[in-house]
C-alpha cells in the first residue's frame, strides 16, 4: 500500500500568465504558495485482476479504456498499468474550488504511481508529467502553476519561459513577515463550484486572437506578480493588500465569468469592514474568496458571517508532493 499527498495552492499575483497562449509569446510570472490542504491518493495492489477506482463515484473495470475518469485513465495508460490495482482519492477541500485541486490530484496520483513502479523522479519531472497528461493529452485549456506548486510546495515565484520551461525562485521573505501575512489572509468558500476550463478557454482564445485589451491586462497582472514578490521581500505587507485590490479589478476585465453580483456584493462588504483587498482564487466564477485584512479582524469576520461565510483556516505549507506511507 502507498499513500501519496500533494498540497493545493493560493495564487498571490500574476495568475493567468502561466497559460501557454500567453507565456509562449511574452513569458509569464506569478507568485503562489502551497497551503496545508491536501489531496490524498491511496494505492493498493488489488487481488482481483480488475481495476477499482474510488473518488466521488466508484468504478470497477476490466480494462483501462473502460475508465470514465479522464485523469485516472490517462495516468494508468502512461504507466502501462492495466490490472491488479486499486486507487482511492480523498481531499481536504471540494473539487473545482479554485485552489488547483484537479492538478493537485494529478500530481498526487502520479507521485503514487511513480513510487509503485519504483521510479523515483525529480519534482520537475513530476510536475511536467502532470502538465503533459492534463494539457497535451486531455487538451485542458489550463496553465502550469497548479502542477508545479503541488509538486514543489513552498512560497515561491514561478517564471514561465517562452520555451515552456519553468524556473522556481523562493521568495526571500522574513519569518516575521511570513507569519504576519498568514495572519492577515482569510479564505472564504462561496458554496458554489465552477470549472476553470470554462473561464480559461475564453482567455486562451482571446490571447490567440491577439485581443489587445486582454493581452494588456495580462501584462499588468504579470507586473503585479513581480511587484508582489518585491513587496514581500521588503516586508511592506499592507501594500500587498492594495495591490491585491488592483489585481482583482484588472482580472475581472478578462471575462464576464470571473465575477457576478453576489461576489461583488461580498467584496464590497469586506472592503467596508477592514479588508484592504481581495480576489477570487483561481480562474474565477466561484470557489474561494481571498481577502487581506490587517486590522479590525473581529468586525471583518462578523460582517462575513452575516453573509453566511465562515473562514477556512489554513497555514502556508513548505513541503510539496510526498509519499507519506509505503508498505
Amino acid at each position: 500500500m502507498i499513500i501519496s499527498r500533494a498540497p493545493v495552492r493560493i495564487s498571490l499575483g500574476g495568475g493567468g500568465t502561466d497559460l501557454a497562449s500567453y507565456y509562449s509569446r511574452f513569458g509569464g510570472f506569478l507568485m503562489a504558495t502551497a497551503i496545508n490542504k491536501f489531496v490524498y491518493i491511496l494505492l493498493n495492489k488489488r487481488f482481483e485482476s480488475s481495476i477499482r477506482l474510488s473518488y466521488s463515484k466508484t468504478e470497477i473495470v476490466d480494462s483501462i479504456e473502460a475508465i470514465e475518469h479522464n485523469i485516472f485513465r490517462e495516468a494508468l495508460k502512461y504507466f502501462s498499468i492495466n490490472k491488479h490495482i486499486e486507487l482511492v482519492s480523498m481531499a481536504d477541500v471540494p473539487s473545482n474550488c479554485g485552489l488547483g485541486t484537479s492538478s493537485t490530484f494529478t500530481v498526487a496520483l502520479l507521485n503514487a504511481l511513480f513510487a509503485y513502479k519504483r521510479d523515483y523522479v525529480s519534482l520537475s519531472k513530476l510536475a511536467e508529467t502532470a502538465c503533459y497528461i492534463e494539457i497535451d493529452i486531455l487538451k485542458e485549456p489550463i496553465g502550469k502553476q497548479d502542477q508545479y506548486v503541488a509538486a514543489y510546495g513552498g512560497f515561491n515565484g514561478y517564471y514561465f519561459n517562452k520555451d515552456g520551461t519553468v524556473n522556481i525562485e523562493p521568495v526571500n521573505i522574513s519569518d516575521g513577515a511570513l507569519m504576519e501575512l498568514q495572519n492577515n489572509l482569510f479564505l472564504f468558500y462561496l458554496n458554489k463550484n465552477r470549472f476553470a476550463s470554462n473561464v480559461l478557454k475564453e482567455q486562451n482564445e482571446k490571447v490567440k486572437e491577439n485581443d489587445a485589451q486582454i493581452i494588456e491586462r495580462l501584462h499588468r497582472i504579470k507586473e503585479i506578480g513581480f511587484y508582489t514578490k518585491k513587496i514581500f521581500e521588503n516586508g511592506k505587507l499592507d501594500e500587498f493588500g492594495e495591490l491585491l485590490n488592483e489585481h482583482w479589478k484588472v482580472k475581472k476585465g478578462l471575462s464576464n465569468k470571473i465575477s457576478d453580483d453576489s461576489i461583488d456584493e461580498i467584496y464590497d462588504v469586506a472592503l467596508k469592514n477592514g479588508a484592504i483587498g481581495g480576489k477570487v482564487v483561481g480562474a474565477g466564477g466561484g470557489g474561494f474568496l481571498l481577502f487581506y485584512c490587517p486590522q479590525n479582524k473581529i468586525r471583518f469576520l462578523e460582517a462575513m458571517e452575516k453573509l453566511n461565510l465562515k473562514p477556512t483556516w489554513f497555514t502556508f505549507e513548505k513541503e510539496g508532493a510526498k509519499k507519506i506511507f509505503s508498505d
